[in-house]
């Protein structure tokens, strides 16, 4: 790996969807990694839950996201890197020069990757939107997700090395996409 990319930002600002257009640019060169993976899985386990739809952008986890932010921040107090390991485990394998986190959420998760990787192979970007586009894509307040830890971390975090702007609409992500490849000087 030459670089990590740690993308953060509020839900419904695009991480996910500028994550893949930035790996589909990249092509085998980059490989995605998600934190939310690892706990989706684990907690489709505990509850015995449909894996598949706990992984997608449905509304199927939204009726879970609650309790499994509880829990996962209760594994996260006795080991703030769980997730963060567990979930560069198969990063680790492969042979990219890339790897995109998308969803990173809290201090710690940053902190543990500056600690396990060094700050040479870090660059961190943090997703806007206004509310109006988040409301488009689907984005409503929900009180026990949109105000505590997991959604709010970050919200003073004024270090991030990159900030973008994404407030384009499906299928405007090519010139989001060249201006992040040119600002990241990945080639």
């Amino acid at each position: 790996m030459r670089k990590i990319l740690l993308i953060s930002g509020k839900r419904k600002c695009g991480k996910d969807y500028i994550s893949e257009r930035l790996q589909s640019r990249l092509a085998d060169r980059a490989m995605i990694v998600r934190i939310s993976e690892p706990i989706k899985r684990e907690w489709a386990r505990k509850l015995e839950l449909d894996i598949t739809a706990m992984l997608s952008d449905g509304p199927y986890k939204e009726q879970y996201r609650r309790d499994m932010i509880i829990w996962s921040d209760e594994v996260r107090s006795q080991d703030y890197g769980f997730f963060c390991r567990a979930a560069m485990k198969e990063a680790s394998l492969q042979s990219v020069d890339y790897v995109i986190v998308s969803d990173i959420r809290r201090k710690n998760d940053i902190r543990w990757f500056y600690e396990t990787y060094g700050h040479e192979m870090i660059e961190t970007l943090r997703l806007t939107s206004n509310l109006e586009t988040r409301r488009a894509r689907g984005w409503q307040f929900t009180a026990g997700v949109d105000d505590v830890t997991s959604e709010c971390d970050l919200d003073d975090h004024v270090t991030f090395d990159h900030v973008l702007e994404n407030n384009a609409e499906d299928g405007d992500g090519d010139q989001l996409i060249d201006q992040l490849l040119t600002t990241l000087k990945f080639n």
